[in-house]
């Protein structure tokens, strides 16, 4: 099994739902102490919408992915771990909150 270095959750918005994903990436971040990336209002990488990463070690796991899937209200979040597998961390090794959308892996190689 392959070690898996952090995890990213990458959190989808859209213009009318920016705020919301704000407030649960910054709320996210004082309570757990993970890394916040930039809010991305256009979408970045492989990602189909907009998104803010939150990036954080796998012992916080098991802590922030109940909480992600209880605050997330109706937000779409990606969650992935990084192995060093770019596309079997984005596809195979994924967990979607919500809606499962199309990823433009072509971003990935």
């Amino acid at each position: 099994m392959p070690a898996i270095r952090e995890y990213h959750a990458h959190v989808y918005f859209d213009a009318s739902t920016i705020e919301q994903a704000r407030q649960l990436c910054e709320k996210s971040t004082e309570m757990f102490q993970i890394d916040m990336g930039r809010v991305h209002e256009r979408p970045v990488g492989p990602h189909p919408m907009w998104s803010c990463q939150l990036k954080f070690d796998p012992p916080v796991f098991g802590d922030i992915t109940p909480w992600l899937a209880l605050n997330r209200n109706g937000l779409v979040i990606f969650i992935h771990p990084d192995t060093g597998d770019v596309i079997k961390d984005h596809t195979n090794h994924a967990i979607w909150m919500g809606q499962m959308m199309e990823l433009d892996l072509s971003a990935l190689v």
